[in-house]
């Protein structure tokens, strides 16, 4: 008789939470448990809260690894990432970075600009939702020379979901303090706004509403098929904002586009 893991998970899950008292010591344990069912590279523990800077809970990185998957990611390419879109709406669950990439985010400039440098093959995040609209991302990766998660092991790592969940929310009940202070010390010193960095990029380059909804699904790795079913529209018609918009910037590529909006960010 076989053992029947998810509900050994959802037994154990409400158990575990007392273990942790920290972000390194639960970060060590969820280490310890995935590699009880899977082998991986490298993992991270992010936690987001609508549009502000991700705080960095957890992670296995190198100091110098550190710099592109969190320090380089936090000042601003997290906006485009869709484990950080999945996180705002929310979307629980376990999900495959591509389960979740728009249709042409593997050639966007994003991708070459930023995520190759991290040399994956695959990410996979447990998506937990907590309250205040928060949710805890616990990323597992694997670089290109070990290869993708393979069906059975998503299969597992989707049953171990009640488990992860109980650790969270043992380990982080009260993280909107701590957005709060982040947010404070941001705006020390200086007027509050009342737009988040993201908002104010499109408001600082004089974009219209729709301009920028585009341009942000653009940047994103949509296409202009997905921008247009994505918003009601013709394909036609986002075209035709798209190249208002580069005429708008000077610029005449994605290139250029993705350098104005992350120094925009700044």
């Amino acid at each position: 008789m076989g053992i029947d893991l998810e509900a050994l998970f959802e037994t154990v899950g409400p158990m575990i939470g007392g273990i942790a008292t920290g972000d390194e010591e639960a970060g060590r344990n969820f280490c310890s448990l995935m590699r009880a069912l899977v082998t991986f590279d490298y993992a991270v523990i992010f936690a987001y809260r609508e549009k502000e800077r991700p705080i960095d809970l957890y992670s296995t990185f190198t100091p110098e690894e550190h710099v592109v998957f969190v320090s380089l990611y936090q000042a601003g390419p997290f906006l485009l990432d869709p484990f950080y879109h999945a996180a705002r709406e929310p979307k629980p669950g376990v999900w495959r970075m591509r389960e979740l990439a728009p249709d042409r985010f593997f050639s966007s400039e994003y991708f070459r600009s930023y995520y190759t440098q991290t040399g994956l093959a695959e990410e996979i995040g447990f998506f937990i939702a907590l309250e205040e609209g928060i949710t805890i991302v616990l990323s597992l990766m694997r670089r290109e020379g070990s290869g993708v998660f393979s069906g059975a092991e998503f299969a597992l790592l989707k049953k171990a979901e009640p488990m992860v969940a109980g650790l969270v929310h043992h380990a982080w009940p009260d993280l909107g303090r701590r957005f709060d202070a982040a947010l404070a010390k941001s705006t020390k010193g200086r007027r509050k706004s009342a737009h988040p960095a993201a908002d104010r990029v499109w408001r600082n380059l004089n974009l219209t509403e729709r301009e920028a909804s585009i341009i942000e699904l653009v940047l994103q790795g949509h296409s202009s098929e997905s921008i247009g079913l994505r918003l009601g529209i013709s394909t036609g018609t986002v075209k035709v904002h798209r190249r208002n918009v580069y005429r708008k910037l000077g610029i005449s590529s994605q290139t250029q586009l993705l350098s104005i909006y992350l120094k925009n960010l700044e």
